[in-house]
């Protein structure tokens, strides 16, 4: 793959907005069990992701052809309080993040899309892996998310 999908990027914004449409605040923090996600929590998770995937692609760019970081995704989201957020915050990080990669990638040409770094696991991945997996991520979580409203519904 060498061009990356834009629309589908930029879109995940629109479509964090519409899972969460019409939870109160209460909503937004309600945990189906104490170790699970909330909603707000799922929300700093994509942000968190969106800083390390920043990371990760302006890393290749710079050819350090030093290892990209993973991170321990529980661990940051317990460690900065995550659920005592606010959820407009939340989604502003996100949206400016995206936005500020989205102009980064589209000044890059098919050659930097196709530059390539290792990950932690110590696969081989090209900034387009990086993008597109960053969107389907976030497709698993808007999952989530949705389940989530289900299990609060239940209880």
């Amino acid at each position: 793959m060498t061009q990356v999908n834009f629309e589908a990027f930029l879109n995940t914004h629109g479509q964090l907005i519409s899972a969460i449409d019409g939870l109160s605040e209460e909503q937004t923090v309600w945990k189906p069990k104490p170790e699970s996600w909330s909603v707000l929590e799922v929300l700093s998770h994509l942000v968190d992701h969106s800083i390390v995937i920043s990371f990760r692609i302006r890393d290749i760019l710079a050819e350090t052809e030093a290892r990209l970081p993973a991170f321990n995704q529980d661990a940051w989201v317990s460690g900065q309080y995550a659920n005592s957020g606010n959820v407009a915050d939340v989604l502003q990080a996100f949206h400016a993040l995206l936005l500020y990669n989205s102009l980064l990638l589209s000044r890059l040409d098919a050659a930097d899309l196709k530059k390539t770094g290792v990950n932690a696991k110590g696969e081989t991945v090209a900034i387009t892996d990086i993008v597109e997996g960053f969107t389907r991520h976030v497709q698993r979580h808007l999952e989530q998310i949705n389940r989530i409203k289900q299990a609060a519904e239940v209880a």
